[in-house]
């Protein structure tokens, strides 16, 4: 005798996704330079260097929305005139700044900066 035999239908897994499909987590970025840069909307807003974030906190240097906006325009001017890297001196602080890659490499105390020698440094911004 044939005992009957159904097949049952095989549901299939769900397809792995491939490493190019993996979603991505949302991760809040709160870092100083983040808040910097969605403050400013600059197309050619500087981002400020992992080491220059913490020589300001370090140093208690604080600079304004403003003051930002006005030291990128700064150094938007001065990369087109030919300038790469700029030494930027405010007030409160100094300012190395990478024009060609809109980047503050590192910052100083206004006080501190009296008795140091910038290398490397093809152009100069006085703010006032």
């Amino acid at each position: 005798m044939n005992k009957g035999f159904q097949i049952q239908p095989i549901h299939s897994l769900p397809k792995p996704f491939s490493k190019k499909e993996i979603p991505k987590r949302q991760v809040t970025d709160t870092s100083f330079q983040t808040v910097l840069n969605n403050q400013l909307h600059l197309p050619n807003s500087l981002k400020v260097s992992r080491h220059a974030t913490e020589r300001m906190d370090k140093r208690g240097i604080e600079i304004d929305s403003a003051k930002w906006k006005a030291i990128s325009e700064k150094v938007a001017e001065a990369k087109q005139k030919g300038i790469t890297d700029s030494l930027v001196i405010t007030d409160n602080a100094t300012l190395v700044v990478s024009a060609k890659n809109n980047t503050v490499i590192t910052v100083l105390d206004r006080n501190e900066a009296k008795a140091q020698i910038f290398t490397n440094i093809n152009g100069t911004i006085l703010m006032d």
